[in-house]
């Protein structure tokens, strides 16, 4: 009644996933994005007014598509993570890990006793209401685990973070880790380069897989040539601000000439 996680095990085979990051919040500009040929879109609730509602609706609307739900929080809160993946969510960026410790409370939050601290809730949408047998004994088998990597002493410590048993990928945001160093929106600045470089570099000699946002198919190109096979591509509201931009442009300077 679940399928498995194919972006989980397509990325442990070294298949380039693309992706896009969802920060409108709403399932019905999802839908149109799910029939793209996007293989995760992910529910962002850092920069976005999503809420549990909002992502159990997306979850049910993405479930028909088979493209991946990627949840990323806003922060680190074993309660709120125990919500979301009772929720059906399994797939689960953290923002801004830093540490071993950390990555090693994350995974902690997403494992069952004795491996972890998940309360256990014996009917509830992830088992699909107790139909899914032995659940609680495979939760884990398709939960993808996601370590966002946001500053340098992140990418020092990625050898760290990546032997973490349960991390299953590391993502790169390029903004925060461009901020981080003194270049706020300039994360084509060749210092920055040169770390998100250093960061792929670690995280594959660790053996997991490494990720990271774009800003649009020229950076997405660059990115995969380095070996990043987690890729997103941008934004809901990038695509809908760029293209609504330049139409009115376009009408603009058009009737301008007639």
């Amino acid at each position: 009644m679940i399928r498995p996680n194919t972006f989980k095990s397509a990325l442990v085979a070294k298949q380039t996933q693309l992706g896009l990051w969802c920060c409108i919040a709403d399932a019905y500009t999802n839908e149109i994005l799910a029939g793209s040929g996007y293989d995760w879109l992910t529910l962002d609730m850092e920069h976005s007014p999503n809420d549990a509602r909002s992502v159990l609706a997306q979850l049910q609307m993405l479930d028909g598509y088979g493209v991946e739900a990627v949840v990323r929080f806003p922060k680190f809160d074993s309660d709120v993570v125990k919500l979301y993946l009772d929720l059906g969510v399994r797939t689960l960026v953290f923002p801004n890990v830093e540490t071993a410790d950390q990555a090693k409370a994350i995974v902690a939050a997403t494992r069952y006793p004795p491996r972890g601290i998940r309360g256990v809730a014996g009917l509830q949408r992830a088992n699909r209401w107790g139909r899914v047998k032995n659940y609680h004994a495979n939760a884990e088998t398709d939960l993808c685990i996601v370590a966002q990597i946001e500053s340098t002493t992140a990418v020092k410590n990625a050898p760290a973070i990546a032997a973490v048993d349960g991390i299953d990928g590391l993502f790169v945001g390029p903004s925060d880790l461009a901020a981080s160093m003194g270049f706020m929106g300039n994360p084509l600045a060749p210092e920055v380069q040169q770390q998100i470089e250093a960061a792929k570099t670690l995280i594959l000699a660790s053996g997991k897989w490494a990720g990271i946002l774009a800003r649009g198919a020229s950076d997405a190109e660059t990115y995969a040539k380095m070996g990043y096979t987690m890729i997103g591509l941008g934004s809901d509201q990038g695509l809908l601000a760029k293209a609504s931009d330049e139409l009115v442009a376009q009408v603009r300077g058009t009737l301008a000439r007639v």
